[in-house]
């Protein structure tokens, strides 16, 4: 059929009825158009502050005082990210380093728990089962700073039933140390870790008990089949879980002030950046006290140390992506 007796067709089959059709393809053109329209702005809103950051972090300083640069550098340069990334104020490498191994491991050890813990509660009766659902629910709402001064305490004089005591004379002190975090996050108090429970519990109640019940007639025991079946089938929303351990972990600064203090890690290191390239430039201008920094200076060098520890993380996202959106249209609420 040719484009100009489709066209007839139209305006044909529109005069029969009395102009209903092109009313119907006119409303569902502006609908397109305003959703379109949304979805830019949504997107623009999302991103401009982003891009905000990159343009900044790659400008010369005596940009940011030059009424004319707005979004595009006029003097392109990579300083901004060998400043920041210096020994004296970021220390990048060795902070990086550092931030891999903890939130990696701390991620890891936080969904083995939690997956098996939530499996447990999508699963088995056990007593008091909604009472400890309740508990989960509990740790989700109460902000962790609530129990600071408990978990200082608990880890500054660390002890189990007086034993340790009784032995040495005096408790241990595992402040300082990666101990405490590894514990709590064993004992899936670490941060998150309720939300993580919830996630796992309301996926593993999606998936048809009929699965495990082939699996005990095959001769399966719970922890084979749980293992060799629901691991396998629970891929996506453990890839979730440990996308969302590793991003919440990536960017603390509560648990690492908590225990980590002689450890550098990005997000310690960018809390005190602006402080530390006072200090830095003040030496190297040799100046006894840290050096007065203008606002822009000081959030362009912000800015570029946000994208230094934003930029791992994205790429993390773009491998795991596929599964991450899998896991989030997979879990429903199912009571």
């Amino acid at each position: 059929m040719t484009k100009k007796k489709a066209g007839f067709n139209f305006w044909e089959r529109n005069r029969l009825s009395n102009g209903y059709l092109l009313r119907k393809k006119a409303t569902k053109v502006s609908v397109s158009i305003l959703r379109a329209i949304l979805l830019f702005g949504l997107c623009f809103l999302i991103l401009q502050p982003v891009l905000n950051k990159i343009s900044v972090s790659f400008m010369d300083e005596k940009d940011l005082y030059n009424p004319i640069v707005v979004s595009i550098p006029q003097n392109f340069t990579t300083a901004n990210y060998r400043l920041a990334a210096d020994a004296e104020i970021m220390d990048y490498s060795n902070s990086l380093r550092n931030s891999i191994i903890i939130a990696t491991t701390i991620a890891l050890l936080q969904i083995a728990m939690c997956t098996l813990v939530g499996y447990g509660f999508a699963r088995f009766k056990f007593p008091f089962k909604k009472f400890w659902f309740a508990m989960v629910i509990l740790v989700i709402i109460i902000p962790p700073q609530t129990i600071s001064s408990s978990l200082y305490l608990h880890f500054q004089f660390f002890d189990i039933f007086g034993i340790i005591e009784g032995i040495s004379g005096e408790p241990l002190n595992l402040r300082g140390s990666f101990v405490p975090y590894y514990l709590i996050s064993a004992g899936c108090m670490g941060l998150k870790n309720g939300l993580y429970i919830y996630m796992v519990r309301q996926y593993f109640r999606n998936i048809p008990i009929d699965l495990e019940e082939a699996a005990y007639i095959d001769g399966c025991g719970t922890l084979k089949t749980f293992v060799r079946i629901m691991l396998p089938q629970a891929k996506p929303i453990i890839t979730s879980c440990f996308l969302f351990a590793f991003v919440w972990q990536w960017t603390d600064g509560f648990y690492a002030k908590l225990f980590f203090q002689g450890v550098k890690l990005v997000s310690r290191q960018l809390a005190n950046i602006v402080a530390s390239l006072g200090v830095f430039i003040g030496r190297v201008q040799g100046s006894d006290g840290p050096a007065t920094i203008t606002t822009a200076r000081s959030n362009q060098i912000l800015s570029t140390g946000t994208l230094m520890i934003v930029f791992p993380v994205i790429f993390l996202y773009l491998f795991a992506q596929r599964q991450f959106v899998e896991s989030l249209s997979s879990t429903g609420i199912k009571m």
